[in-house]
């Protein structure tokens, strides 16, 4: 085959690769509804009955369920283990059933068990009469500790929780969602959430209630403490998925640049005197080249693993990896080119070195699709 043909060659397994990897990254970039999600009360009623009520021991006292909704207004991460929120929490206390449950003004009826700030305390905002009983609403900021996990950045997408307590810790006071607060709850609907909040590199995905039960190694002092293991913990949970090409221009886009640049760098790799003179080859010169190549990855890299300090490696780290290999591989190549060492190696001194210059890009994408395909 001829050099043309081998460049062609080279250029259409490339094409195939991206493509490839366009779609594992689409793939990647999907979100999946979650089967825990409970959409109206019936669900709910369902729920309970089935994993906490029958458990109940006949003599144990009936579960007491307060109707309970929320609405975020604000969200910030603070570091890769913190969200800030702010918004409402409302109650539903019916006459005759939660007159002993009922808070005083001044107090709240819930508890965010998550909340490592303890400066600002809800404050109640109204209370306004409801078929037969009272709503009383909150305006509440917290910041929540949770274990985000960041594996798959920049595909990754992130469910923050407001994990839920009600204040008589030591009934049988289960919170229910208060779906009839809402326009929409169904398993795609978007509730719960400010419409036009600003989420920065994020969007929003998806929005639901469930529940998790909970399992204490401890009774918190109460005798007969029903919580302890088993008991339906409320979660309000909504769905942020990363807006990809932020993430894209900042960190990839740089890596193909750099890439490009030390592809050209090998192309001027050649043992023709008149070529090596016309294109300024030199072995010093592409060793320099990828030097200065690999300060600029290895800082980059640094920016990158800050965001992420004291998690695994994320997916995007990598493509550092491999660019650091192609930085090597690359200098190594070009040393034993110009040193004609190993004659035996045709694969470097083949027409000129001519098998690294077309395998250059097609190792490198197939080795991002390997990547790609092992992190799904």
């Amino acid at each position: 085959m001829s050099e043309k043909s081998w460049s062609w060659l080279s250029v259409l397994v490339s094409a195939v690769l991206i493509l490839i990897l366009l779609q594992l990254w689409k793939r990647m970039n999907t979100y999946d509804i979650e089967p825990t999600q409970l959409v109206n009360e019936k669900e709910v009623n369902g729920y309970l009955a089935r994993v906490w009520e029958r458990r109940l021991d006949a003599d144990a006292a009936q579960t007491i369920k307060i109707k309970t909704g929320i609405f975020i207004q604000s969200l910030k991460f603070h570091n890769s283990s913190e969200v800030n929120l702010t918004g409402y929490l409302w109650q539903f206390y019916e006459n005759g059933m939660h007159d002993g449950l009922k808070p005083k003004p001044g107090k709240a009826g819930f508890v965010f068990p998550e909340q490592v700030n303890s400066g600002f305390k809800p404050q109640e905002v109204y209370r306004y009469p409801r078929d037969n009983g009272e709503v009383i609403g909150w305006y509440f900021e917290a910041t929540l500790r949770q274990p985000f996990q960041y594996v798959d950045y920049p595909f990754d997408h992130k469910t923050v929780w407001v994990r839920m307590w009600s204040n008589h810790f030591e009934k049988n006071v289960v919170l229910v969602p208060d779906f009839e607060a809402y326009e929409a709850t169904g398993p795609e609907d978007i509730f719960g959430i400010e419409e036009d909040i600003v989420l920065g590199t994020w969007e929003r995905k998806n929005t639901f209630f469930d529940y998790h039960l909970s399992r204490y190694s401890t009774n918190f002092g109460i005798q007969g403490y029903v919580g302890q293991e088993g008991f339906p913990e409320l979660h309000y949970n909504f769905v942020i998925t990363r807006k990809f090409k932020n993430a894209f221009i900042v960190h990839l886009l740089p890596l193909f640049l750099v890439a490009a640049l030390l592809f050209g760098a090998l192309l001027t790799v050649s043992g023709d005197r008149e070529l090596a003179g016309r294109h300024g080859f030199s072995t010093s010169g592409v060793i320099g080249t990828s030097s200065a190549l690999f300060f600029v990855v290895l800082l980059a890299h640094i920016q990158l693993r800050e965001q992420f300090a004291g998690t695994s490696v994320v997916y995007m780290e990598y493509f550092y990896f491999l660019m650091y290999a192609m930085l090597l591989a690359s200098s190594v190549n070009t040393f034993l080119f110009s040193m004609r060492a190993a004659p035996w190696l045709q694969i470097i001194h083949y027409r000129d070195n001519l098998i690294p210059k077309v395998l250059f890009w097609p190792i490198m994408l197939a080795c991002m699709v390997l990547i790609t395909f092992f992190s799904l």
